[in-house]
This record gives C-alpha cells, structure tokens and sequence, in this order.
C-alpha cells in the first residue's frame, strides 16, 4: 500500500477537526488546510464518501498539486476504473493521462482527477487540540464548481470518510502508523472529528468516552451505494446490523426481510451525515409513527410540517436535560445490543408549541431501508473501527452530563 509521505517533526497519536452545524442547509461542515502555500478549505462532512474531493475549478493554485498518472500505485490504491486525457490542461483538475474516479455531492455527480496536495490537520492528545501535522501527499478527487451547489455557503467540497482506502481516515491512519479507527461527535452547532484511537475527552469532566462504548459489528455491502458507481464497487458506507424497532422496548411489527441487505445491495441500515433526519422506508416509517402515537395519549397531534408527517402541540410535554419527555425509540442491534434514542434526538421543534417526531417517510423502494440521519446522531460519539469492523456508539452524552460541543479546541500551535 502506498503510504502518504510525511514532514513532521513528532508523530501523533491522534488528529482532530473542529466541526459545525451550518443552519440553512443543516450540513456539518469542517475545516482542513490544504496547498502550498496552505489555504483553509471549508468541507462539507460525508461519512460515506470514499475520499475528500476539493472544487479544483476556481482559484486552485498550489505549487505541490500532482495529479495521480494512469496505473500509478496511487490508482491502484484509489480502485480508479477510469483513465484518460483533459484538453483543457495542464491545470489542476485537467491533466493528461491521469485516473479519475466518480464523485458526488448531495444532487449530482461527476467524474474527477484524482491528485495529490499538501493536508494540513491539528494534532491531538484526546484532551485538547496541539500541533498542526502535515502530509505531504494526501490523495483527493479534484471535483467541478457545479457540484458545489446544495452545500453549505463558503465550502468547497466534501470530507469523504467512508469505507475505502483512500478516505480521509485511512490516509491519515497509513501517514501517521496510527490505528485505524476515527470518531464523529456531530452537535447541534459544534462538535469534533478524531482521526486515530482515544482518550477522547469533553469538559467539564474530562470524561474519556472510548472508555464506555456499546460495541455491533460494521456490515460490509458488497454493492456500492453511492450516487454513482462503477459496477463491482462495494459500498463505502457503514452498515449496522438493526434487527428490529421498539418504543418504550415495545417491539414495533416491521417487515424484517428490509432489514438486511439482499443481492443487489438494497435494504439494511446506514449511517449518514448527509441525510438531516433518519429516513425509513414507507412501511417502517407508517408502523413508527403508528406505534409512537399509541404510547403519547394525551398529546394532540396537530397538523404536519414538512419533512415530517407526526407532529404535536408540545404544550403538555415535560421537558428535561434529555430533551422532550416522549417515548424512547430503541434501534435493536445483534447480542441484544441497544441504541436508544431520547427526546432530544427523535424530536424537532419547527415553532413554538409545536414538536415533530424528526424520522422522514423515504418512499416504497429506497436502495436503503433505514438510512440513521444527522439529528439522531447529535451528542452521541460514533467510533469507527475500520481493523475490527466494528462501530461503538455511546449513546446520548447529555446524561454524562456534557455534549459534542464540549472538546477542549485551543488556539493552534
């Protein structure tokens, strides 16, 4: 495998990346450095995407850019299917013989010049953030300026950290010898990305959570789940192995042959960073709603607001640190394991006095059947341990009591 050269001084132990919650679209967004010389660059987080891709249309200048030739080692490691020639070149993005790979945004896809450039992170102990590390030749996909539209204002591409070898987390664990494992931490305005094994501390306690992790086994599907895909691509989205629903820990009577993934990669459940809300297939999402209803008598339902389809008036609900106090949903996992979630992450306010249950209706035949979105993921830390194939979650951090919010960012070294 090739390995991403690196100029460093010390090696660490773990990377961080500060992250925020962008209103208008609610897409996490975060911030590497990028170039020579460095420029910030405004990402757009995918949990799934298979690599950072970076807008090389507009203003890319950068005297370390190389672009990854035709059967190069760096191709190989990138399973690019495709090679070919740019007339427009040479520019970055535009080069002759060199090896593209498919790439998406939230609407449209393209294909892309795979390259090499200078990455710039923040380093870490897992209590606060230290030294800025850099590596020299961090493999990306130069991306089109049209693929920006739908993303967050002011980024300028998507910090892909899916299951490939060429994601974000694979190339900073093969550049620094670290384990490869990485931890998302999604908050409703901040929150924290670790590249590398933990302590992974928040104040005020200074709490380690990779100390208190439940542990499910990561599923591999075998057939791509992207936008785009060449044919024989596996997927490089996490998969987890939900067997069933309940609420209250009342089973919910779901279809259980759309909880796991048939031949040709459809159904199951994946974790995404890019859908706002959990998306259910229509008869999961129906019976979810059904059975949610039955355990809040006493609380009027009132008209709906879109994306949602069961809304209330909030005004008979108690509210506490965990959020609304509304019947827990439980996503039941292999070896009776259990992702709970609470109030604050199956709940949206969309105005006053009106509370919506936060899970969307995704139609009759979505290539995914449950697709865990963005909301339900905040304040709960997800480590991905890509050696082991396996995700711990911690469940909500407000009983700890602390949140995503709370990692120690000092100002950079």
């Amino acid at each position: 495998m090739v390995s991403p050269s690196i100029q460093v001084s010390f090696r660490p132990k773990a990377l961080v990346l500060p992250v925020s919650k962008d209103a208008s679209t609610n897409q996490y967004v975060t911030q590497i450095k990028q170039r020579t010389p460095l420029v910030p660059a405004k990402l757009t987080i995918d949990l799934g995407a298979q690599s950072l891709w970076v807008d090389c249309e507009q203003n890319y200048v950068s005297s370390t850019y190389k672009p990854a030739h035709c059967n190069s080692a760096q191709c190989n490691l990138a399973r690019s299917k495709a090679c070919g020639t740019c007339f427009d070149g040479p520019k970055p993005g535009c080069n002759n013989n060199t090896c593209s790979l498919l790439l998406s945004s939230t609407m449209v896809a393209t294909i892309g010049e795979v390259a090499q450039d200078v990455v710039a992170v923040q380093s870490t102990d897992g209590k606060s953030s230290g030294k800025v590390v850099s590596v020299s030749k961090f493999l990306f996909t130069c991306g089109s300026t049209f693929l920006l539209d739908g993303l967050a204002s002011g980024v300028k591409g998507m910090a892909g950290l899916g299951r490939s070898k060429i994601s974000m987390p694979s190339l900073f664990s093969a550049a620094f010898s670290f384990p490869r494992k990485f931890a998302v931490c999604l908050g409703s305005s901040n929150g924290v990305i670790f590249f590398g094994d933990g302590p992974y501390n928040f104040l005020p306690f200074n709490f380690d959570i990779s100390k208190s992790l439940i542990y499910t086994p990561l599923i591999l599907n075998p057939v791509s789940t992207a936008p785009a895909s060449f044919e024989g691509d596996p997927s490089s989205d996490y998969f987890i192995g939900v067997t069933g629903i309940s609420i209250n820990e009342k089973p919910v009577a779901l279809n259980k042959t759309l909880l796991s993934i048939n031949e040709e990669g459809h159904g199951g459940t994946k974790i995404s960073t890019v859908a706002p809300y959990t998306v259910l297939e229509t008869s999961i999402y129906r019976a979810l709603v059904r059975a949610f209803i039955k355990e809040i008598p006493g609380i009027p339902r009132v008209p709906a607001v879109a994306p949602f389809g069961a809304c209330f008036n909030s005004k008979g609900i108690r509210f506490s640190r965990i959020g609304p106090g509304v019947p827990t949903i439980d996503l039941v996992l292999p070896n009776k394991a259990v992702w709970r979630i609470f109030g604050f992450n199956s709940m949206v306010r969309v105005k006053e006095d009106v509370l919506c249950l936060g899970f969307v209706d995704g139609g009759l035949e979505p290539t995914t059947s449950i697709v865990i979105g963005g909301h339900q993921l905040e304040d709960n830390l997800l480590q991905f341990d890509l050696a082991a194939s396996k995700l711990g979650f911690s469940s909500s951090l407000l009983f700890r009591p602390t949140t995503c919010a709370n990692f120690n960012f000092t100002s950079a070294a």
